[in-house]
């Protein structure tokens, strides 16, 4: 007989969450993580008192009151504005794009100047694209934002972070691309934004309070004995590993990171600084106090600071995957895994048991912090 209602795989934010509303409605849960800490990639780790994000920055933005209240049941946030620097060959610019931005690369000071700029390098561009569309991401971007911030601003990084030529790269990547006739740093247009004050670890243990997590446990290598602890399994790992990677591996782009406690209190002023050209090995610096404004949680100012370096790499087993290469040939094979996944689910309802996949790796898709707590919301509603 069945220990536990669900068995959890992963302690990251999707499962945390199906953790503690199983627990609200009543449910018993076992959290399980083949890593040594709770959190996943959200994990902070104090030294010198700053909170440390361990596997990148990740900053709280979102436009979902339901899901910003759901958080602040857990964490008190502050008040954090992500405002990053892009630095091309020592010259700063303001991120996103924005007047402070035209006016360093162009001189202009209203923004009808800035839009005429723009819209004049637009229209230069658009006579050499085939059909009048843009085909690729370097086209994308200078329609978007014209030949001069891109050079700049967009191809080094966006080469180092892909890995790949930009006129290589899908135009959808960079739809999105924020550009603002205003003067305005603010990163993410969202109505409600900040970081935890303590940490993402201490909102995720807040979370997890009162359920039984098992650390350093890894299930694929478990799995015959595990699944008899639960008819549910909610699995959050690679969906590829799960199957033993039998169609071949879905592909990643991860992330390696330098870091280094340095004896003074101030390295860049900001918390995030891009590395725009392509010259600079790494694509950018975080100085993780700056996400608390410097101070400790008594508000003291913190005399050290900690940095990370940034190095965008190819994924490859052993890695961390942090993206999902998201074109058309990895879409595909994932489809071909979600047809594995039913398979295996009308095996297991045979037996009366299921498995659910969720999260940024159970079903190869990039979330936002706040896209993964309300997926994980709505799939307990419905299970």
């Amino acid at each position: 007989m069945a220990q536990y209602d669900y068995l959890i795989v992963g302690a990251g934010l999707f499962g945390a969450v199906f953790a503690q509303q199983a627990k609200e409605e009543g449910k018993t849960a076992l959290v399980i993580d083949k890593r040594d800490h709770i959190a996943g990639n959200v994990y902070t780790e104090k030294i010198e008192g700053i909170n440390v994000h361990k596997y990148g920055a990740h900053i709280f933005h979102t436009n979902n009151k339901k899901v910003w209240d759901y958080v602040n049941r857990f964490a008190v946030f502050n008040r954090f504005t992500n405002s990053p620097v892009a630095n091309y060959k020592g010259e700063l610019y303001s991120l996103p794009f924005n007047m402070y931005t035209f006016n360093k690369m162009w001189g202009v000071v209203t923004p009808e100047e800035a839009e005429a700029v723009i819209e004049e390098q637009r229209r230069e561009a658009v006579k050499g694209f085939a059909n009048g569309e843009p085909s690729n991401l370097e086209e994308q971007a200078i329609s978007l934002v014209g030949k001069d911030i891109y050079e700049k601003l967009i191809k080094g990084y966006t080469e180092k972070q892909w890995g790949r030529p930009c006129n290589e790269l899908p135009s959808f990547i960079i739809k999105r691309l924020p550009v603002r006739l205003i003067f305005d740093n603010n990163y993410f247009n969202a109505l409600y934004q900040g970081i935890p004050v303590g940490g993402y670890t201490k909102m995720v243990a807040n979370m997890l309070d009162g359920i039984e997590v098992r650390l350093g446990v890894d299930y694929l290598e478990n799995k015959e004995e595990l699944d008899k602890l639960a008819d549910t399994i909610v699995y959050t790992g690679a969906i590829d590993a799960y199957f033993g990677y039998s169609l071949g591996n879905l592909e990643y782009r991860s992330v390696r990171f330098e870091n280094e406690l340095l004896d003074k209190p101030n390295f860049q002023g900001n918390a995030a600084v891009n590395y725009t050209d392509s010259e600079t090995p790494w694509t950018r610096i975080i100085e993780h106090k700056w996400f608390e404004f410097g101070k400790d949680e008594d508000g003291s100012d913190l005399p050290k600071t900690v940095i990370s370096r940034e190095y965008s790499s190819e994924w490859k087993l052993g890695d961390e995957p942090y993206y999902p290469v998201n074109d058309a040939k990895n879409g595909d094979l994932y489809q071909e895994y979600r047809k594995l996944a039913e398979e295996e689910n009308s095996r297991l309802a045979a037996e009366g048991r299921k498995i659910i996949f969720g999260g940024r790796l159970g079903e190869y898709k990039y979330y936002d912090m706040d896209q993964v707590i309300d997926a994980a919301l709505n799939c307990k509603n419905s299970n």
